[in-house]
């Protein structure tokens, strides 16, 4: 399939105020933060509740980009606020768009760092899949973006920002005085994209708060998708805290094949990472939990494999999203077969578990699952060599 061109970026786009003002985001803060920041700065406490739900709604409901346009709040407070605080997005690197529809951005964040971000759209629904580190601790040998090394955690800023950014790219902000729609492009969340979100955790925490607020973003929890490879002794803290939906990255049915795929199972074990999935709070046949099983050839996609996967599978209402591999430069993994991935999905789903098969999306951008990685960490070692 030939690549589509890259997307020019449009002047809109381009207005944005960016990440390089110096002063502190708005974005990012809890209710309680953006009060106390307000106290701190002169508001009396017996206003900031009150200020922090009208900046809150313009921000996170309006999308405004601009203090100036808050207009039911005093024009003395909206000056100081310009002078407090940023209202800067992420900037748009470059946005690629795929000949299936799927949008990649490439987003720069403070530091110089770059992540990707990936909106995929669907029939009834749209899926942002968004980032939470730059980098990767994990090194999953199937994974692109483990090939990155971790630079460092995003903030809630950071991570909010990629919502605000595709819902600014897609135009879906209300407009005052047009008749309400309640259609969203932008109608599910999944953390999947760079990083571990819960070796991120309190920062995805509020970040995720923050999305699913019903004054602002307001997407339901049950419409957000938290993915772990396996971070045993924060998934029911994520179930507590967090209360989003449960993914968990398996790809693998034996210690020794997981430990290769997965080098995490090393340090929780698929009986531990299982019992954790078991004890996961609220877990019902109308909350399931997600295992997404990545199909390699010759690997782990044999019958035995999948008859291995239905024992795992025992006693947690699940079901199986089977990923055919996506490949990438360099990859030591070739895709299974599609009659082979059938024939898994067929045995799984004949125990009595949903055994979807993932159409991949995006490939001809690398915006499939597995394939995300920002080159800007290389790009700058590059430069400092040539510098020097």
């Amino acid at each position: 399939m030939t690549a589509a061109p890259q997307t020019a970026i449009t002047p809109d786009l381009l207005a944005l105020p960016r990440e390089n003002t110096g002063l502190p985001s708005i974005y990012g803060m809890t209710r309680e933060q953006m009060r106390e920041a307000l106290i701190a700065r002169g508001i009396a406490e017996k206003q900031a509740k009150m200020r922090v739900s009208q900046i809150w709604a313009w921000v996170y409901h309006w999308g405004v980009t601009d203090f100036e346009a808050m207009t039911n709040i005093a024009k003395p407070l909206r000056a100081m606020l310009a002078t407090e605080f940023s209202l800067a997005r992420p900037e748009i690197v470059t946005k690629q768009v795929s000949a299936d529809g799927t949008r990649k951005y490439l987003l720069r964040i403070e530091g110089g760092h770059e992540v990707e971000t990936v909106y995929i759209p669907e029939e009834n629904r749209g899926t942002l899949c968004v980032s939470s580190q730059v980098g990767c601790t994990l090194t999953c040998s199937f994974c692109h973006t483990g090939t990155q090394r971790l630079v460092r955690n995003l903030t809630p800023a950071e991570i909010v920002g990629q919502i605000l950014v595709a819902r600014d790219d897609l135009g879906e902000w209300p407009i005052p005085g047009t008749p309400k729609d309640e259609t969203r492009l932008l109608s599910n969340l999944v953390l999947m994209g760079m990083g571990e979100p819960l070796y991120n955790f309190e920062n995805v925490r509020d970040a995720m708060l923050i999305a699913m607020d019903h004054e602002g973003i307001s997407l339901s929890r049950r419409r957000i998708t938290l993915s772990t490879s396996g971070v045993v002794p924060l998934i029911e803290r994520a179930g507590e805290e967090i209360r989003t939906m449960l993914a968990i990255s398996l790809h693998a049915t034996t210690d020794p094949v997981r430990d290769r795929l997965v080098p995490i199972n090393k340090k929780w074990n698929l009986e531990e990472l299982m019992q954790a999935c078991r004890d996961y709070p609220r877990l019902s046949n109308s909350e399931r939990i997600t295992f997404e099983y990545v199909m390699l050839k010759g690997v782990n996609d044999s019958d035995a494999a999948a008859k291995r996967l239905v024992k795992l599978l025992d006693g947690i209402p699940s079901k199986v999203n089977l990923i055919p591999f996506n490949p990438w430069p360099g990859a030591p993994y070739e895709r299974s077969e599609w009659d082979r991935i059938e024939a898994f999905a067929d045995i799984i789903h004949r125990a009595g578990y949903a055994s979807p098969i993932r159409t991949p999306r995006g490939e001809d951008i690398m915006a499939a699952c597995g394939q995300l990685k920002s080159e800007s960490e290389r790009v700058k070692k590059v430069r400092v060599k040539e510098r020097a």
